[in-house]
């Protein structure tokens, strides 16, 4: 099966998007009109070149205002989040990784491109309701009054705004309601928002196949938003998008995982379903020969409701996974079944089906690493491979249990996230790695 971003490779496709356009145009190529580039990864452990990561700011203020109202684990000090956030974003850079944090693709070009301007004051136009106070009697208002909540009064406020402004409104999303005051101050407001206090785990609104970049549908509603949001800075990037989950359906993307040419693992129960599987099985959006839907029947618990939450590949043929769920008396137990096709032109058909997960992921020639419970309550499966078993831990014990191990021959560098981890996530969640490069021939180092 053809690799979409081979080619790329082999002509030194570089890892920082600005280095493709052309350096006698002065436009960044965050606008513009060159074709939409194929993002893709094939396998976890393929080194990691693109990276979009989203840091506290604004509507984390806001969701650290009631933790539980926001999906958070527990209370959250959000000047130690940024600066645990940052050091995130050094260390990936310190590897190479080119990282884009979606407020500054919102940003980007805004001051000196009409086009970038006025598409973001489009998506703000969409983040902001204006609306009169259900008290008001609307039939007594005169004709000039309703002109406050038109759309045309609307776009004459964000025209003035600066870009940093619109940026707020599109990740805070306020409701503006007006009513007469009766006096000569015209109108009262109040406001109301619904802030995007999860943006910062940009591993969820998509998920990056072997083919490309499939949209996802969240399962909770407040997070909803957060996919148009994400598939705005796609399109700006000029990454190509290959899909996006209809209505009926979820996917998220900690529930996915690229195993290389021949497979991936697809999780589903709290959070993704069988409906978007079927969904990407039927429009080819995997790219892989088989599929393995790793199924949560059992579990369904918020602590464990991502694949990445119990599972992660640190290897080319090395994976980790929770202890507790291994075996079939386990209570917890992950079942699979296997979807395969013979050729690209035919459809995939249920190969395999109820095969206990470790003893499926054995039968793939995978050494398998135990965790205990409590590390990965302390999210020690939630590491992000950067490629060639380099990983990114967020809980020590975890990461010296992993060391210890003499089937893992990669190395490992730990982060303090608490204050990230606390909003429900870790180093995979809060990262999306939409472009990986497949390893370099092996060479020793007197080769090189």
């Amino acid at each position: 099966m053809e690799k979409p971003w081979d080619s790329y490779v082999q002509r030194g496709f570089p890892a920082n998007l600005d280095d493709l356009h052309s350096p006698h145009h002065r436009d960044s190529p965050l606008v513009t009109t060159r074709a939409p580039l194929d993002a893709g990864q094939e396998h976890e452990d393929d080194t990691a070149r693109i990276a979009i990561i989203s840091s506290p700011g604004l509507p984390k203020m806001m969701g650290s205002l009631h933790p539980a109202g926001s999906l958070y684990e527990k209370p959250v000090n959000l000047r130690r989040a940024v600066e645990q956030h940052n050091a995130l974003r050094r260390l990936l850079e310190s590897h190479g990784v080119k990282v884009y944090d979606v407020h500054d693709i919102l940003l980007k070009d805004t001051e000196r491109s009409v086009s970038a301007r006025v598409a973001l004051e489009k998506l703000a136009a969409r983040c902001l309701t204006y609306q009169f106070s259900t008290d008001v009697d609307l039939t007594r208002l005169a004709a000039s009054e309703h002109e406050f909540i038109a759309d045309s009064y609307k776009q004459k406020v964000l025209e003035v705004m600066a870009p940093e402004q619109l940026a707020d409104i599109i990740k805070t999303n306020p409701v503006v309601t007006i009513e007469p005051s009766g006096r000569d101050t015209g109108f009262t407001a109040s406001y109301c928002f619904k802030p995007l206090t999860n943006l910062l785990f940009t591993r969820d609104q998509q998920v990056t196949t072997r083919r490309g970049i499939v949209m996802a549908r969240l399962r909770s509603e407040q997070r909803r938003r957060e996919v148009d949001v994400m598939q705005f800075c796609f399109e700006k990037l000029k990454l190509k998008i290959i899909g996006r989950i209809p209505e009926h359906a979820y996917l998220e993307g900690g529930d996915f995982f690229p195993a290389g040419e021949d497979l991936c693992f697809i999780g589903i129960g709290l959070r993704s379903n069988m409906d978007a599987v079927r969904y990407m099985l039927d429009h080819d959006l995997f790219g892989t020969r088989r599929v393995a839907v790793v199924k949560d029947e059992l579990d369904q618990s918020q602590d464990r409701m991502h694949l990445d939450c119990v599972f992660n590949i640190i290897g080319r043929k090395t994976v980790i996974m929770l202890e507790d769920i291994i075996g079939l008396k386990s209570p917890i137990r992950r079942m699979v079944d296997e979807y395969a096709r013979e050729a690209e032109c035919e459809p995939y058909r249920l190969s395999r089906s109820d095969v206990e997960f470790a003893a499926y992921v054995e039968d793939q020639k995978f050494d398998i690493i135990p965790l205990s419970f409590a590390d990965q309550m302390a999210y020690g499966c939630n590491v992000l491979n950067l490629g060639a078993g380099h990983v990114v831990s967020v809980c020590s014990s975890a990461a010296r249990k992993i060391v210890a191990d003499e089937r893992f021959r990669g190395n490992i560098e730990y982060l303090d996230f608490s204050q990230c981890t606390a909003m429900y996530g870790a180093a995979h969640c809060a990262t999306q790695i939409v472009y990986r490069s497949r390893l370099p021939p092996f060479q020793l180092e007197h080769e090189r």
